[in-house]
């Protein structure tokens, strides 16, 4: 069974430590706000000049004017505060996100992202990604494992516009969870239902088997 979206996000979650300031991308990773496991507390921070974000708001109670970098409204957390991009990207830029999530085309073996643009396509830039990619301690893309008509998107080499060049050091997609390290990807986690030849096949780049892979619980 792929894992849906939500599931995706909330696999990730498990990833958040107590402490933790976090940057949530556009897509998949905007989910991530609404499966923080209880007993810790992190702080969600948003390019576009918010700190202390929260999770999506209940259906009726959305205030238009309280967005994150994506346009979709949010909530804000007791003490949240707003400020200018420039300070954002300040935060950004000088090493103080621990964890960033972002959605991803493509992934290689090595850890380098394209992630912001397919040629031919209309696309409005790169947005923060790339000040993400260059300085969050640490980067977790969520995406799916392959293309709608099945080529793999786990890779030895990206084939679209480059984001960050060796920076990834986990994915998480609808069929595993998977650690970048020297050796390549190595499985840690399946979806359930998915056997690690299918993950095999779906995935081009380099894949490392190392004893049993558990099935993700949840």
């Amino acid at each position: 069974m792929n894992l849906t979206k939500e599931q995706i996000a909330q696999r990730i979650a498990r990833e958040l430590q107590d402490g933790y300031y976090v940057n949530l991308g556009i897509g998949i990773p905007t989910l991530v706000a609404n499966y923080i496991p209880e007993g810790i507390e992190v702080v969600l921070q948003s390019e576009n000049g918010m700190l202390g974000m929260g999770a999506f708001p209940e259906k009726g109670h959305a205030d238009p004017d309280l967005i994150n970098a994506g346009k979709q409204t949010v909530t804000l957390q007791p003490g949240g505060v707003f400020f200018d991009s420039a300070t954002s990207f300040a935060m950004i830029r000088g090493g103080h996100v621990d964890l960033t999530v972002l959605g991803a085309f493509e992934v290689t073996d090595t850890g380098d992202i394209a992630s912001w643009k397919i040629p031919g396509k209309m696309v409005k830039g790169m947005g923060g990604a790339m000040d993400l990619v260059a300085a969050a301690k640490n980067i977790i893309v969520a995406m799916q494992h392959t293309s709608k008509d099945g080529q793999s998107k786990l890779l030895k080499t990206c084939t679209l516009p480059l984001t960050g060049v060796a920076c990834v050091k986990k994915v998480v997609t609808d069929l595993a969870v998977l650690d970048i390290t020297e050796e390549g990807f190595v499985l840690l986690e399946r979806a359930p239902g998915v056997s690690v030849e299918a993950i095999q096949k779906a995935t081009e780049g380099r894949l490392v088997i190392k004893g049993d892979i558990p099935q993700m619980r949840f």
